[in-house]
């Protein structure tokens, strides 16, 4: 643990790059999982590494961190769940043919998308596969879980207990399953290029895709129709953030734009990126990046004005978490950051009630690493 320039506290235990940033709900820990085949556990009050899960044999793709366990997946086609207190591996999900690339916990479920173009669930409480999802003819990039509260199930002997699994894959399309029946309900046809992300806004039954032929597309999570196309983009869409309204985009065009979630219509783009955009976050009334150019930046949503600029990586950033007025920035360089945000947000808007959007899974795809690019006319 050390100083880096301006960042609180720079963490870099790891001997590989950091391919994904979890934080508990509780707030108190990250977990982050590296191509050197571990994940680690941090404290958010000191910064200090609380464990080193180790087993895996070849490098971690995500991971996901609750409470109590935490999960990771890798290139070795396993899953794993670790006992946050001791470190001990509590389970091996085996089943999956080829690299697992995305896991998310819901519902008292594991879910899994992977290059064998599967998708799977798993009981959380051991290692029994409970259904598997065929049908994509090419790999499953990323996945979305909407819960049955939040929309009713629908389809031929299909039950509401498990809710729906959303999988997006580059074949181009996305899927909505059926949990309970592991029946595919709707395949998603419209984009020309591979799905990327996936954000839900369950409250209006909506989807939102982004893709490699630079759209992002909204679609009725109930009937399968494509309701918008957003084509504003000159390059892949690589992740997606919906707040009070408002969707935001970020591509490999170097921007993040923002729209009406709700009519399509274009608000304001965020400049000032040189390389691919690859995480967001919003927080506070200001929207955060992290970008293939090594930097992150805090942008005003509401302005687009560029208000701070976070340097000290050396390659592509690829998420990023914010809690208790501090950004954590994870990296392809191995290193962990975190940077001090007080006073970079911006005061919430009186005026604007705050709409509730559960936020069931975040995505990122790696970008290549930037190659160096002058700075000059950026906020320090």
């Amino acid at each position: 643990m050390g100083s880096g320039r301006s960042a609180l506290r720079v963490c870099a235990d790891h001997h590989g790059g950091i391919n994904w940033l979890s934080l508990s709900p509780d707030g108190q820990h990250l977990l982050t999982g590296s191509e050197d085949g571990t994940a680690r556990l941090w404290g958010t009050a000191d910064g200090r590494c609380r464990g080193h899960f180790r087993g895996h044999e070849s490098y971690i793709t995500f991971c996901h961190l609750e409470n109590e366990a935490a999960y990771t997946c890798s290139a070795d086609h396993t899953i794993r769940k670790w006992d946050v207190l001791t470190g001990e591996c509590l389970a091996i999900y085996r089943g999956h043919t080829s690299i697992v690339n995305r896991i998310l916990v819901a519902e008292d479920f594991l879910f899994s998308g992977s290059y064998d173009r599967t998708a799977r669930c798993w009981s959380v409480d051991g290692e029994r596969q409970v259904q598997e999802f065929w049908g994509h003819h090419n790999c499953i990039l990323t996945l979305a879980h909407c819960p049955p509260r939040e929309v009713a199930a629908a389809g031929p002997g299909e039950g509401p207990d498990r809710g729906l699994l959303v999988t997006g894959s580059s074949d181009c399309t996305a899927k909505v399953w059926g949990v309970s029946s592991g029946c595919c309900l709707r395949t998603l046809r419209g984009h020309t290029g591979a799905v990327l992300c996936l954000l839900l806004d369950a409250a209006r039954g909506e989807l939102f895709t982004g893709s490699t032929d630079a759209t992002v597309r909204a679609w009725s999570l109930t009937t399968g129709q494509m309701l918008r196309v957003l084509r504003d983009h000159r390059g892949a869409v690589i992740c997606l953030e919906l707040e009070n309204g408002l969707l935001f985009s970020g591509s490999t065009d170097r921007t993040v734009r923002c729209w009406q979630a709700d009519t399509g219509e274009g608000i304001r783009t965020y400049r000032a990126h040189k390389h691919s955009v690859s995480a967001l976050k919003c927080h506070a009334g200001t929207l955060f990046t992290g970008s293939g150019d090594a930097c992150a930046r805090a942008f005003s949503t509401e302005s687009g004005a560029l208000r701070r600029a976070f340097r000290g990586h050396l390659f592509i950033i690829n998420c990023i978490q914010i809690h208790n007025g501090v950004l954590y920035t994870a990296s392809h360089d191995g290193t962990l950051r975190s940077w001090d945000i007080r006073g970079v947000c911006e005061p919430r808007d009186r005026g604007s009630p705050r709409r509730g959007l559960p936020r069931l899974f975040r995505n990122r795809v790696g970008c290549l690493a930037p190659s160096p690019a002058g700075r000059a006319g950026e906020p320090a």
